[in-house]
C-alpha cells in the first residue's frame, strides 16, 4: 500500500534524455513582494518541495536565486536535489534573442544550468525590453516576424549546449501542441497549462502520455477564483472521509492521475498543507472524474499570451 510520503515524493520521468525526472510537487515563485518570495521559497524547500518554477516574466529571478543560494549554502539541500524551471517571455521569441534571455535568467538565478526551460506562451510579442508592448489603443503588439517553430529551434540549440537539461512550452492548446510535436527535432519534455478538477484536460493529458510529455498543472486549486474548486461538494466530502482538506484532495488527485503540479503560497501553514498529501482510494478518484462536472477555464493566457485570471462576470455563457 502506498504511504503518504510515497505520493508526495512522486517523480515523473522526462522522456527527452531517458533518465531525468521531475518531482510531481512543484512550488511556483510568482509573487510581487521580494521578502515574501524569499521566505516562501526557503519554507517550501525546508518542507520538502524539490521543484521550483520561475520565469523572467515574474521579474524576481534574482530574489529566487538569492533564496536558493542561501538554502544551498546551509548544506542540507544540494543544487542537484532541486529541479529548477524558468521560462522565456513573449518579447524574446526571435531566435537571436533566445540565448541572451536564457543566459540572463541563469545569471539572475545564480545557476550554471536549469533543469527545464519553457516558452512561456506560444505568442510572440514585439521584440524589445518592454514585456507588455501596447499600441496607442492599448492593444498588444504581436510579432508576425517569427514563428513558434523558429523559437523552438533556438531552444533545441540550448539543449545541445548542455546548460538546459530539457525544454517545453506553457499555455498552449492541444492542436497547436500537436503541430509543434510534429516538427520538433527535440520533442517537448514538459507542457505547463492551467489544470484542475474544473479543467481536467483529459484529451491533452492523453496526448502527453502518448508522447512522453509531462503535463505540469498550474492553478491546481483554482487560484482562489469563483467558483472555488476547494469548495466543491465532491472534494469536501472526500476530504471528510479521508481526513484531508479539499485542497489536499485536489492535489492528490492531480498527482495520482499522472500530472505534476505547481502551488504558490506565502503562508508557511499552506505550504506545509500543500506538501502533506496522501494517496486517495480508487473510488475517490472515480468520484472526482464522474461527479465533478463543472468545466471552467480561469485564465485567458492560453488564447492571448497575456496573463490574467478571468473575472466571473466575463465567463458567463
Amino acid at each position: 500500500m502506498t504511504t503518504p510520503d510515497a505520493l508526495r515524493s512522486t517523480t515523473i520521468p522526462l522522456a527527452h534524455d531517458g533518465h531525468g525526472v521531475m518531482p510531481a510537487l512543484g512550488f511556483g515563485t510568482l509573487s510581487p513582494e521580494p521578502l515574501a518570495t524569499r521566505r516562501a521559497i526557503k519554507a517550501a524547500l525546508e518542507v520538502g518541495f524539490r521543484h521550483l518554477d520561475c520565469s523572467e516574466r515574474y521579474r524576481n529571478e534574482a530574489v529566487v536565486g538569492d533564496a536558493m543560494q542561501e538554502v544551498f549554502a546551509a548544506g542540507k539541500i544540494r543544487r542537484e536535489d532541486v529541479f529548477v524551471t524558468t521560462k522565456l517571455w513573449n518579447n524574446n521569441h526571435r531566435p537571436e534573442r533566445v540565448r541572451p534571455a536564457f543566459e540572463a535568467s541563469l545569471r539572475r538565478l545564480q545557476l550554471d544550468y536549469v533543469d527545464s526551460y519553457l516558452i512561456h506562451t506560444p505568442y510572440a510579442f514585439q521584440p524589445g525590453e518592454d514585456q507588455d508592448p501596447r499600441d496607442e489603443r492599448g492593444q498588444v503588439i504581436y510579432d508576425s516576424g517569427v514563428t513558434l517553430e523558429e523559437t523552438w529551434q533556438a531552444l533545441e540549440r540550448l539543449v545541445e549546449d548542455g546548460r538546459c537539461k530539457s525544454i517545453g512550452i506553457s499555455d498552449i492548446r492541444l492542436e497547436r501542441l500537436k503541430g509543434l510535436v510534429a516538427v520538433a527535432r527535440i520533442k517537448p519534455a514538459v507542457v505547463q497549462v492551467e489544470c484542475h478538477p474544473y479543467l481536467p484536460e483529459w484529451e491533452l493529458l492523453e496526448f502527453c502520455r502518448e508522447h512522453g510529455i509531462v503535463l505540469l498543472a498550474f492553478a491546481p486549486l483554482g487560484h482562489g477564483m469563483e467558483p472555488r474548486v476547494t469548495e466543491d461538494p465532491v472534494l469536501v466530502d472526500i476530504g471528510r472521509r479521508v481526513g484531508k482538506t479539499p485542497a489536499q484532495v485536489a492535489l492528490a488527485w492531480a498527482v495520482q492521475r499522472g500530472t505534476a503540479l505547481l502551488t504558490t503560497s506565502a503562508s508557511p501553514r499552506h505550504i506545509q498543507e500543500n506538501f502533506d498529501i496522501s494517496t486517495l482510494p480508487d473510488d475517490a478518484m472515480e468520484e472526482i472524474r464522474d461527479r465533478v462536472t463543472a468545466r471552467i477555464r480561469l485564465n485567458g493566457v492560453v488564447d492571448t499570451g497575456v496573463p490574467g485570471f478571468i473575472p466571473r462576470t466575463e465567463r458567463a455563457g
